[in-house]
């Protein structure tokens, strides 16, 4: 097999890190007029504004270190359902507020160890991105948390409801951890992270804060994997796609 070549890796790198953001920050989007309350709302909204604002930089990012004329707009909503490379964490539905705090709680987690890494790239424009979504993260971890916490160790069916949230979830965390041929081949020049060793900081944090929560930690098993990877998603992805690029698939190349 050929192995990529440098701007190939950075091209599909950058824009792997931009489709989580995306696809999740859509996700979290769906909850407007929908939250428990308003305060819950904005804080959501502030949130996936925070995701979405991360996945323009780094399409922006992929389109200029591609040198082919595309635009972050290219990335979103003009690549077919394989072209996108985001982890099914991200993509699953919102289901009830405990699923959707302990999705946000587990890739709040992964987001905090990666883009802490992240900034520490041997490519400045990475890393830079790294440095400021980190600030991001960094809330979006403590308001995640506070809420499984709440969720947790409150009433007998809050516990128990948020307890078979993480459950159904926990299958999709272990593609967190995978190494693409993208990821492996930026690794060498420092430029990628890895993410396989942040594993351990990441069961470190979910521990602890299901220990508060009065939850238990599911132990690992089979995981799903396929989107990271080869572009394979969940059945619920090309609906997604069909909501957020039905615009510019019926009118190409509109603008606001």
């Amino acid at each position: 097999m050929t192995e990529l070549s440098k701007q190939d890796a950075l091209v599909h790198y950058a824009a792997q890190i931009g489709d989580n953001g995306l696809i999740i920050g859509h996700r979290m989007a769906e909850w407007c007029f929908r939250a428990p309350s308003i305060e819950m709302e904005m804080a959501l909204m502030n949130c996936a504004l925070d995701m979405i604002g991360q996945s323009r930089e780094l399409y922006s990012y992929a389109a200029e270190a591609e040198g082919a004329g595309k635009t972050e707009d290219d990335f979103a909503y003009r690549r077919d359902e394989k072209d996108f490379r985001n982890n099914l964490l991200t993509e699953v539905p919102n289901g009830d507020w405990g699923d959707t705090i302990v999705r946000l709680f587990f890739m709040s987690a992964y987001n905090k160890l990666f883009y802490a890494a992240l900034a520490g790239s041997s490519d400045s424009q990475l890393a830079a991105i790294g440095a400021k979504s980190l600030k991001e993260v960094t809330y979006h971890l403590r308001f995640s948390s506070e809420w499984l916490i709440r969720l947790g160790d409150g009433t007998e069916e809050s516990h128990e409801r948020a307890q078979k949230s993480v459950d159904s979830l926990w299958t999709y965390t272990g593609e967190l951890f995978t190494m693409t041929d993208a990821e492996n081949r930026l690794l060498k020049d420092g430029i990628s992270v890895d993410v396989a060793a942040l594993k351990a900081d990441w069961n470190e944090i979910i521990e602890q804060v299901l220990k508060q929560a009065t939850l238990t930690v599911p132990a690992d098993g089979w995981a799903q994997t396929g989107g990271k990877a080869e572009g394979i998603h969940t059945e619920y992805f090309g609906y997604i796609i069909a909501d957020m690029q039905y615009m510019q698939r019926r009118y190409p190349g509109c603008e606001w």
